[in-house]
C-alpha cells in the first residue's frame, strides 16, 4: 500500500477536503485533529485550512510509548512546529494540550465498514478508544481511493472510522 500510494498526488487533498466540506463538515466550535502528512500521505491540510477558517480550533498529535493514547496540542498555521516520531511536524511542549471532537485519521488502507490498516503501532486504536469514552468523537480517514480494499481485517482492539473521504468519494459508515 506505500508503494501504491507513492505513485499519487498528495495535492489531491484539495479535491478531498471539497467532498468534506459540502457533505460532513464538523459542527460549529468543535475542535479539529488533524495530522501532519508523511510519506506520500493525501495531504490533509486544505481540509485543515478551510476548517480553521470556519472557526475551528486545530490541534496536531504528539506521539509517545508505542501504543499508547496521542496527546493532541493546539496548533494554528503559522505557529513553529518541531520535529516528531516517524518523520511528522508537532507542536512544541509548549503549546497547551487539547482533545479533538472531530478527527482527521491517516490510513494504508481502508474498507468501506470502517476498518484501517495503520502503521501498526497501535496509536490511533488507542486514541480513539480513549477519546470514545469521554466524548463523542467523530473519526474520519483521509486516503487516495487507490487505498481501499475489500476487507481490512480487524481485530478486537481495533477501532472503526465514522467515515473515510478520498478525491474520489466520501464514504460513510
Amino acid at each position: 500500500m506505500r508503494e501504491r500510494r507513492q505513485a499519487l498526488d498528495p495535492r489531491l487533498g484539495v479535491v478531498l477536503a471539497g467532498r468534506v466540506l459540502e457533505r460532513i463538515a464538523p459542527p460549529y466550535g468543535a475542535v479539529v485533529g488533524g495530522f501532519w502528512p508523511i510519506e506520500g500521505e493525501i495531504d490533509p491540510r486544505p481540509l485543515m485550512l478551510a476548517l480553521a477558517a470556519r472557526g475551528h480550533p486545530l490541534c496536531l498529535p504528539v506521539a509517545g510509548a508505542r501504543g499508547t493514547p496521542l496527546l493532541f496540542r493546539l496548533f494554528h498555521f503559522g505557529d513553529a512546529l518541531i520535529p516528531g516520531r516517524f518523520g511528522t511536524r508537532e507542536p512544541p511542549p509548549d503549546a497547551a494540550a487539547i482533545e479533538p471532537d472531530w478527527l482527521v485519521v491517516p490510513l494504508l488502507a481502508f474498507d468501506r465498514q470502517g476498518n484501517r490498516l495503520g502503521f501498526g503501532a497501535g496509536y490511533y486504536d488507542a486514541t480513539l478508544a480513549l477519546l470514545r469514552t469521554r466524548r463523542r468523537l467523530f473519526a474520519l480517514g483521509v486516503a487516495f481511493a487507490a487505498q481501499e480494499v475489500p476487507n481490512v481485517p480487524a481485530g478486537e482492539g481495533d477501532q472503526r472510522l465514522d467515515a473515510v473521504a478520498t478525491e474520489a468519494e466520501l464514504v460513510l459508515v
